[in-house]
């Protein structure tokens, strides 16, 4: 029997000590939302147009891989400024109602707004 050799690619750990974990979470929109940054996200709609530039103040944790800030509820002089790339429907809800032994049948459905931001830096 032939002997055959598995070659493994090992993963630098230069690379991942290197690459920062930032992150935060914030408020926006009536719900909480960890973000990092250079990266988007879809929100419910937000007043706004596009290329509109947003400052949240409601940023309830920041973490820089390191440390770790915890706000009561809000953590002081933190800000993430955001910057609106679209504003757009999602696609299509659809809700349906029945109810058995009773001929009930309503189908209807609604495409709710929304707003894409995309995170410019965390401070």
């Amino acid at each position: 029997m032939a002997e055959t050799k598995k070659t493994t690619k090992k993963a630098s750990t230069a690379k991942k000590a290197e690459k920062k974990d930032i992150f935060a979470v914030i408020e926006l929109a009536g719900t909480q939302l960890k973000v990092r940054e250079g990266k988007e996200y879809e929100v419910n709609k937000l007043s706004g147009n596009k290329g509109d530039k947003i400052d949240v103040k409601e940023v309830l944790l920041i973490s820089d891989g390191k440390d770790v800030k915890v706000g009561k509820p809000y953590v002081e002089d933190a800000k993430v400024s955001l910057e609106i790339t679209s504003q757009k429907k999602d696609a299509k809800v659809e809700v349906f109602k029945y109810k058995a032994k009773a001929r009930y049948r309503r189908s209807y459905g609604h495409r709710p707004s929304i707003t894409r931001v995309l995170v410019k830096k965390i401070s």
